[in-house]
């Protein structure tokens, strides 16, 4: 039977994307409003056929230009902000190469990066800063890898170069970096712990596939993200204290989650 609801939850995932592709590339061929929204759709009924069961706490920061910073164990981080909010992603350039999941980043506009070469690095933080100024909400996961999902990793000040850029050049500028952490807490509704955790943190060493699998089988995985108190980062201010600031923030909140010590109000 598990393997019945496997296929039929992948189907239903492949039939969704061949029912919205077509519009998502008009929506980007046209610079349609709709191009920021349609993948939102397309995150929640992956993240439904996944057996993601999302608990949300706290809101978004409706004040622009806006950054999310947020910790990050696994690929499904993307599935579960994505289901969350009209955001767009930072990711290496490597993932446009993926098999599926290329297609799908190019799909939503998501902004490629090559960390290795620096004389690109100005074009790269350069667009990331117009697409903030544009209103759109660009999300940053600082820790520069991913984790076992039990902690947050130290933080790169070099990432949020883009906040910077953002600021333009009006003197008064501000950006805001709102931090927001990821936690998958249950499994079948059990508390996972850091044993099971394995089943949603994806740290590198063990290929795509099989982690999918183990999603799948799993059923029911809940996750905990909690929208924190934005930071506002000004003109000539330290990018190195802001991601100190967002660093202990982000720790913070995912450790209340892991801890059970966080009674949940709402689902999304």
């Amino acid at each position: 039977m598990d393997w019945i609801r496997i296929i039929l939850s992948l189907f239903a995932i492949f039939l969704t994307t061949l029912a919205l592709a077509p519009l998502q590339i008009l929506a980007l061929y046209f610079d349609w409003p709709l191009r920021r929204r349609l993948p939102r759709l397309w995150h929640r009924v992956s993240c439904r056929m996944l057996g993601l069961r999302i608990h949300s706490h706290g809101v978004l920061d409706t004040r622009r230009p806006l950054m999310i910073a947020a910790n990050h164990a696994s690929w499904k981080d993307i599935l579960v902000l994505g289901a969350l909010a009209d955001v767009v992603f930072i990711a290496k350039t490597e993932v446009a190469a993926w098999p599926v999941f290329g297609t799908l980043a190019k799909l939503q506009k998501t902004i490629f990066v090559v960390r290795e070469e620096k004389r690109r690095t100005g074009d790269q933080v350069n667009e990331i800063a117009a697409r903030m100024s544009d209103g759109e909400v660009v999300v940053l996961f600082p820790e520069g890898t991913t984790s076992d999902g039990n902690r947050v990793l130290a933080t790169k000040s070099s990432l949020f170069g883009a906040a910077a850029a953002a600021l333009g050049d009006d003197p008064d500028a501000v950006v805001h970096v709102q931090p927001v952490s990821i936690a998958f807490t249950r499994v079948q509704g059990m508390p996972m712990g850091r044993y099971h955790r394995s089943i949603a943190g994806w740290p590198g060493d063990v290929t795509m596939l099989p982690h999918l699998v183990g999603v799948l089988k799993a059923a029911a995985i809940d996750v905990d993200v909690t929208f924190g108190e934005a930071v506002e980062y000004r003109r000539g201010e330290s990018r190195k204290l802001l991601a100190a600031t967002i660093e202990s923030r982000l720790r913070a909140m995912l450790l209340v989650h892991l801890r059970g010590r966080y009674k949940r109000t709402d689902e999304a």
